[in-house]
């Protein structure tokens, strides 16, 4: 690209005793009590209706079952609350009824597990929307209190951190310090140990490009390594959507973050990833193999600017100095959202080896065959910049 190139910015089985189901009847059953026979009956109805209605059908019963059989008491199951204090407790990403019940008993909010997976299971449809995130309880208390702030909003404390695209991941762990409270070094260290934030092998152990940029909830209890292991994971959702190989993520996501430095508009993406295609497909004139991007040399010399220095075009040591050097970079300059990874996966048909952004504030980008075509077109740019310089950073 020309130096005029414009860069667009760029979620029971308790431990106490189970109801007692001796058969043993006393020597003289009281007429009120209901006999052995009877009793049977009712078991066998409630077998029925639990295997049918599983933890929910048993938890409606097990009063009766209580009160034919005996066996635990309330105390026993259940704190009488309200409860004391604050407790702040985590529900992560893809925890069932079962995770939760867990936590809660764990933490110290409830008694056991059956206390809120009794409650869960009475509106089974709030249940199934408790969010992740962290919350704000209390400690003892009912199993069915601490479920009703579980599905209350209020009750959740959120960081939510927009992570915008086109940042380096020196950017992205920054605006989830600000964020979280994690330091930035916390992410950096976590971004090495690959294994544990699940990056791909066909990264080459590089994160950049693949810390999805998203809007995310983390609290300062969630990990860096945590944090980080839910972008990977969103990248490679967002790849496999897109169809993209597990042999070719890595360069779509170069090609996409290519795209993610230099579109503004979402209509120009797939046309602007065809041109990069085209000109590094072509060994010979107008470009020699060279993508020629302002973007990549200036994330090689790890300087955001909009036009490199003449000494940073020159460097032949910068192994992202695509001016100099032919083919895609070693790797992506940025992390690309999902359009301009759908436009890395799915270029645009055209003919095109330049394109140029005329309008800087609309976005407005024109494409070219020739370089006589180009120059056209970067004078057009030159005239709407010395008419308005303040738009083009001058």
């Amino acid at each position: 690209m020309s130096q005029n190139d414009l860069t667009g910015t760029l979620f029971g089985e308790e431990e106490h005793p189970a109801p007692t189901t001796t058969t043993r009847r006393a020597r003289h059953t009281p007429p009120h009590k209901p006999h052995g026979r009877h009793r049977w009956v009712v078991l066998l109805i409630t077998i029925a209706l639990v295997g049918g209605a599983g933890y929910a059908g048993y938890a409606a019963l097990r009063p009766v079952l209580s009160g034919v059989f005996g066996g635990t008491s309330a105390a026993d199951v259940d704190y009488p609350g309200p409860g004391t204090g604050e407790v702040s407790v985590v529900i992560e990403a893809g925890a069932t009824g079962e995770d939760i019940a867990t936590t809660l008993r764990d933490l110290g909010v409830t008694r056991t597990r059956t206390a809120y997976l009794d409650a869960a299971a009475g509106d089974p449809q709030s249940a199934a929307k408790i969010q992740p995130g962290s919350y704000v309880l209390r400690s003892q208390m009912r199993g069915q209190d601490a479920f009703e702030m579980l599905i209350n909003p209020a009750s959740r404390v959120t960081d939510r951190v927009t992570v915008r695209e086109g940042l380096w991941a020196s950017e992205t762990y920054a605006a989830l310090s600000k964020a979280t409270g994690v330091p930035v070094k916390a992410y950096e260290k976590a971004a090495k140990d690959t294994k544990a934030i699940g990056l791909p092998p066909e990264a080459g152990g590089n994160v950049e490009g693949w810390l999805f940029p998203s809007s995310y909830e983390f609290s300062d209890k969630t990990t860096a390594t945590a944090q980080l292991k839910t972008m990977v994971a969103q990248t490679v959702q967002v790849l496999d959507a897109a169809g993209v190989a597990p042999k070719d993520r890595e360069k779509v996501l170069t090609l996409a973050s290519l795209v993610e430095a230099e579109a503004k508009l979402d209509v120009d993406r797939p046309k602007i990833a065809r041109v990069f295609l085209n000109r590094i497909e072509t060994k010979g004139p107008p470009t020699y193999g060279l993508l020629q991007s302002d973007a990549a040399v200036s994330y090689g010399a790890k300087r955001r600017a909009l036009f490199p220095s003449k000494a940073e075009l020159d460097d032949p040591d910068n192994p992202y100095n695509t001016r100099i050097r032919p083919g895609l970079p070693p790797g992506p300059i940025s992390n690309p959202g999902k359009a301009s990874i759908d436009a890395a996966s799915n270029p645009a048909d055209g003919p095109w080896f330049f394109f140029v952004a005329v309008n800087p504030i609309s976005g407005e980008t024109k494409y070219a065959v020739t370089l006589e075509q180009h120059n056209a077109n970067v004078r057009e740019l030159d005239a709407y910049c010395a008419a308005k310089p303040q738009d083009c950073g001058q």
